[in-house]
């Protein structure tokens, strides 16, 4: 062990949360060893970096006074009361005779365990936790990696006080994520969808959808879905690493994907799979039913002839604990949900990949959460965006991922990068995002 990239500490109580938050803080985001002690002669006469984390008055050179968040069990009411700093932008959890304003241990897990989301919350019409009841939002830092910023200045304390300390950072990561609810407007549907689409179209009077359909199915003009070869192609001209989320649940009103039995739409899984990772895109109709989440991924197991251990939930499903508890015990080992679905921006005011806790069985658990914080549909549905000003929203949002040398997590969509007439001018946003994601 470098005992400069190690540090003693002291606290009145070993608890799942303190380890947890310290291997958070302290090894993922800083590179640290870190060793604890409830014995208060051991810390004072430990001579390497140390610091004291504790409700305790006691003697130490560097002193971090501690809320009760950490020492508790259960979920409760806590009282947060926002102020603003210079330096910290703004914190909750104000403690006092602190070499900090704040217990950034106890804040940090409150808002990367998202536990505001175990709490009772008024849901929207999909039953999820909105953007809008989230601190981040309700005081303005939904576009700020918040719990990255404070480390950056809890790292500067931590030198000031241990100069011999040796700090490592992770480097700045891409990953380009793509969705595929439907594989095809037309293509792989099979007869009945088929006949159902043109007797809709016949209805509408929509003349242009029942010519292009046609033509599509005669085989005389792309599927406006169809815009694979242009993502392999913006992939191996940047040498990007891409993961695609196959939706593979059983129709329905949010689910709306191609029979996973359909021949044309498995040659689409296997041919993508020879050049990125593929994952499950658990359905709507999944969300509370883990049977309906293992017979889909046994789906695409299948399909593909490996095991499938990504996620991300479609329609942003997360449901806090039970979505996590479900993909655990169905073997998924990372998840890319913890986004929102109209908001871009960092969910857990945190950029990089963590262990999700379960605040129910007090444990840090094997699932590790890749954060995403763009979303092409919410540039454009929420944001209004149009490619034009596309940079205005993405750049800042990048920006702050490299600024704390995190993993930046973008979600496109198939059917944006095609030909649809929806998303006709939207085809090269995808590389311009991806040209600005690996600017250095």
């Amino acid at each position: 062990m470098n005992s400069n990239a190690h540090i003693f500490i002291y606290t009145h109580k070993i608890t799942p949360r303190v380890k947890y938050t310290f291997n958070l803080i302290l090894k993922d985001c800083l590179g640290l060893e870190f060793s604890l002690t409830t014995n208060i002669d051991d810390y004072k006469s430990f001579e390497g970096s140390k610091f004291s984390y504790t409700n305790q008055q006691i003697e130490s050179d560097f002193h971090i006074a501690s809320h009760t968040l950490l020492f508790e069990s259960g979920i409760k009411e806590q009282t947060i009361q926002l102020q603003n700093h210079e330096l910290y932008y703004k914190y909750f959890f104000k403690t006092y005779n602190n070499a900090l304003p704040f217990d950034i241990f106890a804040a940090a897990f409150y808002l990367v365990s998202r536990y505001e989301e175990y709490l009772p919350f008024l849901p929207d019409a999909f039953n999820r936790f909105e953007a809008e009841n989230s601190l981040a939002y309700q005081y303005d830092f939904l576009k700020i990696p918040l719990v990255n910023l404070w480390i950056i200045e809890f790292e500067k304390l931590l030198i000031l006080k241990n100069p011999t300390i040796l700090i490592t950072h992770k480097s700045y990561t891409y990953i380009s994520t793509i969705d595929i609810d439907n594989a095809y407007k037309y293509q792989e549907k099979g007869v009945m969808r088929s006949i159902g689409g043109y007797l809709k179209s016949i209805v509408k009077f929509d003349k242009a959808d029942l010519i292009q359909r046609t033509s599509v199915l005669l085989r005389k003009e792309k599927d406006p879905f169809d815009s694979y070869e242009y993502q392999l192609e913006i992939q191996k001209k940047y040498k990007l690493k891409v993961i695609y989320f196959f939706l593979l649940g059983d129709y329905g009103m949010n689910d709306k994907n191609h029979p996973s039995n359909n021949y044309g739409f498995q040659q689409l899984i296997k041919h993508l799979a020879d050049y990125a990772s593929i994952a499950i895109h658990p359905s709507f109709g999944s969300n509370g039913n883990s049977n309906q989440v293992k017979v889909e991924i046994n789906r695409l197991a299948k399909i593909t002839h490996q095991d499938i251990f990504k996620s991300r939930q479609h329609f942003a499903m997360l449901k806090f604990p039970d979505t996590y508890a479900t993909l655990l015990e169905q073997g998924i080992t990372n998840d890319y949900s913890m986004g929102y679905a109209n908001f871009n921006g960092f969910r857990a005011s945190f950029c990089m990949p963590f262990y999700w806790y379960d605040l129910d069985d007090e444990l840090e658990t094997g699932l590790r959460i890749h954060p995403f914080c763009i979303s092409e549909t919410t540039l454009r549905y929420k944001d209004y965006a149009i490619p034009q000003t596309i940079f205005k929203y993405v750049e800042p949002l990048i920006n702050e991922v490299k600024k704390y040398n995190g993993e930046l997590v973008t979600v496109f969509h198939n059917d944006t990068m095609g030909t649809a007439v929806e998303w006709l001018d939207w085809k090269n946003v995808y590389e311009e995002v991806v040209k600005l994601a690996l600017e250095k």
